[in-house]
């Protein structure tokens, strides 16, 4: 018998042709589609579409998990996440169920995902493996499946029943980081990641690119994003599931993250502030959303 697979996505006011997409492409690869609206989706539900109004924007972990019980309710099996701009290619499911369903030896599967590529990038992003000084990155363009340490979010294909052994994602995080807290959770509890890069996906990072002097071009987060992106990395070093090899080789990379958004990508000053706030917080153990202005 085949999984039922119900998409999930997450959206917070989004492009509305970028959104249309992604549903004209996921809808025929998927039994049902999930919207969680934490705000500005100008969508309606339809046959194979729910959507669902959230009163406040709880954040992407919270959203997952809105899903997700929705999808346990419906009698789904397996979730697909998604973010708002991401855009599967024709195919992409089945090939991540192909591998979920092959197994791999000696370990369950807690999750599949799909090689990825920004539309404004000349590569697909690799496939990743801790290590220190730096990770190790894989790029696949197709053939066997690649064990890693860590999958985005948006892509992967999750069955409830590893949710239900490993837990759902971390609410305490809003956005950031939230799919390398569940990896790192999924591999301490036994489990493998695979990339599949025969699974193929479109899908945007950040909000833009700025060119650096010597460093090439960046992705570029607002000053919010940047907050989360400093406290939660804090959060995770306490962790006793993360780890120690990405703990140390992301000390490395705070500082170099934090000088080249203080510095060479502006805005400088709300960026250093929020910044600041992120690594304050973390410090401080503060968790959910972030504090106005």
């Amino acid at each position: 018998m085949g999984r039922r697979v119900c998409a999930i996505v997450v959206t917070w006011h989004p492009d509305a042709d970028m959104l249309q997409r992604l549903v004209n492409a996921v809808l025929p690869q998927v039994a049902h589609l999930v919207v969680v609206d934490n705000g500005g989706t100008r969508l309606t539900s339809r046959d194979g579409v729910t959507l669902l109004p959230q009163p406040v924007n709880a954040g992407l972990a919270a959203g997952f998990n809105t899903g997700i019980a929705f999808a346990r309710a419906g009698g789904f099996d397996t979730v697909l996440l998604l973010d708002q701009d991401s855009e599967p290619r024709p195919g992409m499911v089945q090939s991540l169920i192909r591998v979920l369903d092959g197994g791999s030896a000696g370990a369950a599967i807690a999750a599949v995902g799909p090689v990825f590529q920004d539309a404004r990038e000349k590569h697909v992003a690799p496939f990743v493996r801790f290590g220190f000084p730096l990770n190790q990155k894989i790029t696949a363009q197709r053939g066997a499946p690649v064990p890693c340490d860590f999958l985005i979010s948006s892509g992967s294909l999750i069955p409830l029943a590893v949710l239900d052994a490993v837990g759902e994602m971390d609410t305490t995080l809003f956005i950031d980081n939230v799919d390398l807290e569940w990896s790192c959770r999924a591999r301490a509890a036994g489990y493998v990641l695979l990339g599949v890069p025969d699974a193929r996906m479109g899908h945007h990072l950040g909000d833009g690119r700025s060119s650096v002097m010597g460093l090439g071009h960046v992705v570029v987060h607002g000053p919010t994003r940047l907050y989360y992106i400093m406290r939660n990395r804090v959060l995770l070093y306490r962790m006793p599931h993360v780890p120690r090899t990405w703990v140390a080789q992301d000390l490395l990379r705070l500082p170099v993250k934090f000088l080249i958004f203080a510095l060479l990508v502006g805005p400088r000053w709300r960026n250093v502030r929020a910044m600041l706030k992120g690594l304050a917080d973390g410090i401080h153990g503060r968790t959910a959303a972030c504090p106005p202005g």
